[in-house]
């Protein structure tokens, strides 16, 4: 199934039409380097013996909630299949055409049919040895032979990452543990006994008895660490039969798709070995219905057959208003996310000087303005977002100590403002004065910070500064740092004056750029706040100040209902 990204940035009434199209070619180039367009479904069957019907489905049950808890522990979204899922997938199985699935449990009793005649292919033929026919598909089957002593985890997802029609299946069926346990202390006293013989063969032919072949020495260690793995580290015993069936529309591309899975096999010191005179066999423990008729088995530990668990990666591909993020690392398949969705909208960028932090958030903000509609938000202290929020119709706000902005216009942010919709559980007001008292302990500086004395005095002096604005809120009386200033000079206390001294140089000094009402309107839908000539003495000051104003806009828009991003 191929996923179509001509929805995902669908056209819209503007400008920007131009750069939605070059997105969307640089979306689809990147969705041509994974595995995006391919679909994959893994199956899980269990099953058991029981003494009767009524038995088997209360242990089955069990089972299930067993099964579901612990994928859901994993984090793997996994669900029971009914009984028509189950008939889809075998029709799948046994149609690799992709001829469309019908049927209705109702239709049974009056056709006269069963399950089988709705999924069941045209023909089938296996009269030859390594080869079978299944309607104009030819196939075969292959199993796994695991010679190596270490099995990597990456030769399931290898064979998985082929683009052929190719069906993987694996039977695992668990030994009993004290079972298990005298079947290798067995394997251990004939290792014993065959070594005892090999002695004294060669005490019989006048050589050393401490040689014996290589090949019982290596078996017999191996015995032993395995019944060690099996008494103390709590392992078990498996029996695993790993088939690989693959389907063509020829012969050649059959015999060039098993090479290829062969080729993967070798890769990891095993080898890929077609069934011979067994392929109906071989096909029927493909499909995924709990029958092993193949009885060629290998046994593996707890640890070796984890090993083949089909999930080792974890996509994340939503719809809807989801931003492409890179690719997958492991799969190369496209990322894309919407992050409003998620437990936790925030995000940070991380990285290594030059690679390409700066990149990466523009490419978000791109694609979050092309696609949503929400507002985006930059605190931009290197002047490096003006072009491309030039070049998105957005609005630049220059703060500088001269107040000039990008026009030479003066453009200025007035600190003390306040929204009346900031809480609707907080008071604005109180929520103002934390927001001054962290300016000020910015202003003050040094170690300790602000002293109680002091946080008493910048609240007293606040709620009186806002005392005329909020009992007529008029935007002409709305105060300005200076207003702040005067009021602490009116203060009893000593601290005012120290504080009032600390805040002359933003009122009255060189960098009065802060002593003015605001005079910028923040109706753009992309807004960026450059602070770079604010000069590094500045800059917390001023992105603490850029903060207030980006709540004082996000208030609004919340009573919007409108989502918002930021960028800070």
């Amino acid at each position: 199934m191929s996923t179509n990204l001509d929805n995902i940035i669908p056209a819209r009434d503007d400008a920007f039409n131009s750069i939605r199209a070059e997105y969307s070619d640089m979306l689809k180039n990147q969705l041509s380097k994974g595995n995006n367009g391919l679909v994959k479904y893994k199956y899980i069957t269990f099953s058991i013996e029981a003494d009767s019907l009524a038995a088997a489905k209360a242990r089955l049950a069990r089972i299930e909630t067993d099964v579901l808890n612990n994928f859901k522990v994993l984090g793997v979204a996994a669900r029971p299949m009914t009984g028509y899922d189950r008939l889809k997938v075998l029709h799948g199985v046994f149609h690799p055409e992709g001829e469309p699935f019908s049927f209705d449990w109702a239709w049974l009793a009056p056709s006269g049919l069963s399950t089988k005649d709705f999924i069941a292919p045209p023909s089938f033929r296996f009269g030859e040895g390594r080869t079978f026919r299944m309607g104009r598909k030819i196939g075969a089957v292959s199993f796994l032979q695991i010679l190596a002593p270490e099995l990597n985890d990456r030769i399931l997802s290898d064979i998985l990452d082929l683009e052929t029609g190719v069906i993987v299946n694996l039977h695992i069926r668990s030994i009993d543990q004290s079972e298990a346990i005298k079947t290798i202390k067995r394997k251990i006293t004939d290792l014993d006994k065959m070594k005892i013989e090999e002695q004294k063969k060669a005490v019989r032919s006048g050589y050393d008895m401490d040689i014996i072949p290589s090949d019982l020495a290596t078996f017999g260690s191996e015995a032993k660490n395995l019944l060690q793995d099996l008494q103390s580290r709590n392992e078990r015993m498996f029996l695993l039969t790993f088939l690989v069936a693959n389907m063509a529309d020829t012969k050649r591309k059959l015999e060039n798709d098993v090479f290829a899975a062969a080729g993967i096999a070798q890769k990891y010191n095993c080898a890929l070995t077609r069934l011979d005179y067994q392929q109906e066999a071989g096909l029927l423990s493909c499909v995924p219905i709990g029958k092993n008729l193949v009885p060629i088995q290998r046994g593996l530990t707890t640890s070796s057959t984890a090993i083949f668990i089909p999930f080792i990666t974890q996509e994340l591909f939503q719809t809807g208003e989801a931003l492409y993020y890179g690719l997958n690392a492991l799969s190369n398949n496209m990322i894309l996310c919407d992050r409003k969705q998620l437990k936790n909208p925030n995000g940070l960028i991380l990285g290594t000087p030059g690679s390409g932090k700066s990149f990466a958030a523009k490419r978000e903000m791109t694609n979050a303005f092309l696609i949503t509609d929400d507002d985006i938000i930059i605190c931009d202290p290197e002047a490096e977002y003006f072009s491309l929020v030039q070049r998105l119709g957005g609005q630049v706000i220059r703060l500088s100590p001269t107040g000039k902005g990008i026009d030479g216009k003066p453009q200025y942010v007035n600190p003390m403002d306040i929204n009346l919709n900031y809480s609707e559980d907080d008071s604005p007001l109180a929520l103002k004065s934390d927001f001054i008292l962290s300016l000020c302990e910015l202003v003050i500086g040094g170690k300790e910070g602000l002293q109680p004395v002091d946080k008493t005095v910048i609240d007293r002096a606040v709620r009186n500064v806002y005392r005329a604005y909020l009992a007529d809120p008029d935007p002409a009386k709305m105060p300005v740092l200076g207003d702040l200033y005067n009021e602490l000079l009116q203060q009893p206390e000593p601290e005012a004056a120290r504080i009032a001294a600390a805040l002359e140089l933003y009122v009255s000094g060189s960098l009065n750029v802060f002593n003015h009402r605001t005079n910028v309107e923040l109706s753009n839908r992309l807004v960026c706040f450059d602070i770079k000539q604010l000069g590094k003495q500045l800059k917390k000051l001023g992105m603490l100040i850029v903060q207030d104003q980006v709540w004082n806009r996000v208030t609004v828009n919340r009573a919007e209902k409108k989502a918002t991003r930021y960028y800070m």
